[in-house]
């Protein structure tokens, strides 16, 4: 098995994106077109995803016992930071996307390619649900905070070898 850093690592915006009632599968996104995709520069800290099942409780009476059903899932809020940059092309697509009621696209590519292979990648839908400025001290970066509802399951694609 073998681990890697975030250091690396790539978050990029597409293009708005209707739900659907099924899960996505990497057809349903714009890959690797460069016309679409637009890479969200000076990330710091790009969160979680995955899914967390909603806790249905049922209390019987007789059994005088709560039991825990398994309902809906949730692939949660993404909470990314950037060094703000009023002039990259990335966080301006976030703060307009945020203004919008649409989901959008979204792409992780890591930096775990194998020698000559390719990256693994993460595709989601989400909606960007917030977007505020960070200010702090005198000796901080100020930073652009993002958060990102992701209504989608996540798609998963594997790093290749050569």
């Amino acid at each position: 098995m073998t681990i890697h850093a975030t250091a690396g690592t790539s978050l990029f915006i597409g293009v708005a994106k209707e739900q659907k009632s099924t899960d996505f599968v990497i057809g349903d996104f714009s890959i690797k077109t460069a016309v679409t995709w637009i890479e969200v520069n000076e990330a710091e800290g790009l969160g979680s995803v995955g899914d967390t099942s909603e806790a249905v409780n049922f209390t019987a009476i007789k059994d005088a016992r709560t039991r825990v059903l398994k309902g809906p899932r949730s692939a949660g809020t993404m909470e990314v930071v950037c060094g703000l940059d009023p002039n990259d092309e990335g966080q301006q697509a976030l703060i307009a996307a945020e203004r919008t009621i649409h989901d959008y696209e979204f792409r992780v590519v890591f930096n775990d390619a194998p020698p000559g292979g390719t990256p693994s990648e993460r595709y989601f839908i989400a909606k960007v649900m917030s977007q505020s400025e960070q200010f702090d001290a005198a000796n901080n970066v100020m930073k652009l905070n993002v958060s990102l509802g992701v209504n989608s399951n996540i798609v998963k694609i594997a790093r290749a070898e050569a």
